[in-house]
Order: structure tokens, then sequence, then C-alpha cells
């Protein structure tokens, strides 16, 4: 089976933080991806935290309290020192910002073959793992087929409500 990392942009869009259509876009996105199968890097955790407290004007605890959901909702990622030291050789290698490098370090260090992000260039491949813009009109096709083997998991699962 396919796994995927989620980059913070999806769950802070999910959040509301970029409007209505962009909060439905990723809450459906989420809800259509299978939880064992989708993992979030610790490291957007805290991104998400800032995000929600600096840029949406949350106070600490709600931010606090989102955080902690999406915490729960699905598997996460520690950020280990290996790959902070992979990520470090990611961005002088390849001009990125060390969150980012760290978030898809992170990816690549639980064997994702996916990372789900706007903010990295759709496309971009590192250590096996594929950027992919899940907002994008033409959706990579890996992504489609993790959304498919979520979908038919709903058929026979419950799926746990936010």
């Amino acid at each position: 089976m396919i796994s995927a990392a989620i980059d913070t942009n999806v769950l802070a869009y999910a959040e509301g933080t970029n409007g209505a259509a962009k909060q439905q876009a990723a809450l459906d996105l989420l809800r259509s991806l299978p939880p064992e199968y989708t993992l979030l890097p610790a490291q957007t955790l805290g991104e998400l935290f800032n995000v929600l407290v600096k840029k949406a004007r949350w106070s600490r605890a709600n931010a606090q309290r989102a955080v902690l959901t999406w915490g729960d909702a699905f598997p996460l990622i520690e950020t280990s020192s290996s790959v902070v030291l992979a990520a470090m050789d990611l961005a002088s290698d390849h001009q990125l910002g060390i969150w980012d490098a760290i978030v898809l370090s992170a990816a690549a260090d639980a064997d994702c073959r996916l990372l789900l992000s706007e903010d990295l260039q759709d496309g971009f491949t590192w250590s096996g793992v594929t950027v992919a813009n899940p907002f994008a009109a033409s959706p990579h096709p890996l992504l489609s087929a993790l959304c498919r083997e979520g979908l038919a998991g709903l058929a026979h699962t419950p799926r746990r409500h936010r």
C-alpha cells in the first residue's frame, strides 16, 4: 500500500485558514485518505500551532486542541537526529527551507511514497518520496490510487468524526 505524509498547509487549510473552498477541499482530501497509511511528520504539528496562533489569530488553547486532534487522527513520524541531518543535506543540495526539508526527510525516513504539499515543487522527488500538490487540477497518479484505497475502505469500516 502507498503511504503519504501530510504537510502543514493541508492541515491549516482544513482548519479554515485560507477560506471555505480550500477548507472543503482539504477536508475532502483528508477524509478520502486511508488513516493507517496517512502519516503526519511531528514538525507539521508544531508548524500548524504556529500558523493557527500567528496567522489565524487563534488562542493558544484552541490551537493546541486542534493540533492534538490532528495528532490523534493519524500516526506521527518522529523528528530524529538522522532526519534533521538528512534535512540539512537536502536543504543545502536543493535550496529548500530547513523546515520543509525536515518534513520531506521525515516522510522519507518513514518510507512514504508521497508528501502532500502545496508549498513544495509539485513532482519533486527525493529519496523515494514524491511531492504531490493535492489541490492541483490533475492529481498525481499515486495520490489518486491512495484516495481510491481510502474510499474503498469507507464502504467497509466506520470513519472517525472530527
